[in-house]
């Protein structure tokens, strides 16, 4: 069935990227403020003008530049910092000298610590080590002493841009540490929810005909001896080895990005009546009592809840024999839906499900419980020998699991 792709995109570096822009507009601002306050004292206020008029120009025009990591190339961050060193450079030739000598600001003031983050974002400490330390050349050279205000900026710069720069770096593999484990839970899921369905199927037939072949026997003995053969060797691949590949996590600019395949139609829809998909089990050996009124579930919750319902019906008719009785009670309380097989066969021997899951027979374990503990509820079988097996089927109405993805169940089991 062809399916859909989800995209579930995370990322801490994201929000870093949109501080980073609206410092950058802000700190040009508050650039051309300092220099409007205190023109009159430049000596060349006409080359602090032509500075600031390029500065404004490239903070708005490389906003785009700054919106991720991709698109923040080496080029532009080269380019950046070569506009924020040329300014500290230019600040002795423009301002007067007194003022450089006081510890006046540079020209482009705090908007040079923009450009060092940008480093620091895109390629962590190293990168924000590199440009930290040319910015606190830069200042040394435009005092031409290494004053106290001045080395206590620069270190400034330098141990907080560095340590940004850690913290992204972290924060990457963080992420990536986390797409792992969601990529691997989801693969888990449906390794789960696949051999649920061979199972139900694929294992039944290949059940079936080894028993026809051993009763009609001749060549339809040697075809029922490979398919139990074959049934061995796929229950040991379901039960121990199944891997799918429904999700790839990737590392992109945007942030870690987990991709899910869902099947198309699933999970689509309104509730429905939980009533009708298991009123074709009722029989003349098996009574179905339910509620006057509709019991509603999502349209996954309720095709699972019935092919649970299923699995246990034919986990009677193989084990307690195709004249057993069954009775199913549907109970549809506030909060939860409770659905309740019993049946009046000999009952399941202490051990024995244990047993059949040790050696690979999944019936319980993957078509009953699995199923239910994917819908968020339970599934719980009380049996004593000689009274008949009972199993209760427990799932929550308003569970965000109802949502997700899952085949259409045929609901059929192998063994309990």
């Amino acid at each position: 069935m062809p399916g859909r792709e989800k995209v579930m995109r995370m990322s801490v570096e994201l929000p870093l990227w949109r501080a980073l822009a609206g410092y950058r507009v802000l700190s040009v601002v508050y650039a051309v403020g300092l220099f409007a306050s205190a023109h009159e004292e430049f000596t060349r206020p006409w080359l602090a003008v032509a500075y600031f008029a390029l500065l404004v120009v490239w903070t708005l025009a490389t906003l785009p530049r700054i919106a991720n990591a991709a698109a923040c190339t080496r080029g532009f961050l080269a380019a950046d910092l070569t506009v924020a060193l040329a300014g500290i450079l230019l600040t002795p030739v423009a301002d007067a000298h007194e003022r450089v000598q006081a510890g006046g600001p540079t020209l482009p003031s705090i908007w040079t610590a923009g450009a060092v983050l940008a480093f620091a974002i895109k390629g962590g400490w190293r990168w924000a080590a590199l440009a930290s330390t040319l910015v606190a050349a830069a200042n040394l050279v435009e005092r031409g002493s290494p004053a106290r205000d001045t080395v206590h900026n620069v270190i400034l710069v330098w141990v907080a841009s560095i340590a940004i720069g850690y913290v992204v770096e972290v924060a990457r593999a963080s992420e990536r540490t986390l797409a792992r484990a969601l990529e691997i839970e989801a693969a888990t899921r449906e390794r789960e929810r696949l051999a649920r369905d061979i199972h139900d199927s694929v294992l039944q037939v290949l059940a079936m005909v080894q028993r026809r072949g051993a009763v009609i026997g001749g060549e339809a003995a040697e075809l029922g001896r490979l398919a139990g053969e074959q049934e061995v060797a796929l229950r040991t691949l379901v039960s121990g080895g199944l891997v799918p590949v429904p999700r790839a996590a990737q590392d992109a600019a945007e942030g870690a990005a987990v991709r899910a395949v869902a099947e198309d139609g699933t999970g689509d829809g309104g509730p429905v009546d939980l009533r009708a998909l298991l009123a074709p089990y009722a029989g003349a050996l098996v009574s179905l009592a339910e509620p006057g009124a509709p019991v509603r579930l999502a349209p996954a919750a309720a095709r699972e809840v019935a092919a649970a319902v299923g699995a246990a019906l034919d986990n009677v008719r193989r084990h307690a024999g195709e004249q057993a009785r069954a009775w199913i009670l549907v109970e549809d309380e506030p909060d939860e839906v409770i659905v309740t097989v019993r049946d009046d066969g000999p009952g399941i021997p202490e051990g024995r499900l244990a047993q059949a899951e040790g050696e690979g027979r999944l019936g319980v374990a993957l078509s009953i419980r699995g199923r239910l503990r994917d819908l968020g509820g339970s599934a719980e079988l009380i049996s004593v020998p000689g009274q008949g097996t009972e199993v209760e089927l427990k799932v929550p109405k308003d569970d965000p699991r109802h949502a997700k993805d899952a085949d259409d169940p045929r609901g059929r089991a192998e063994q309990r």
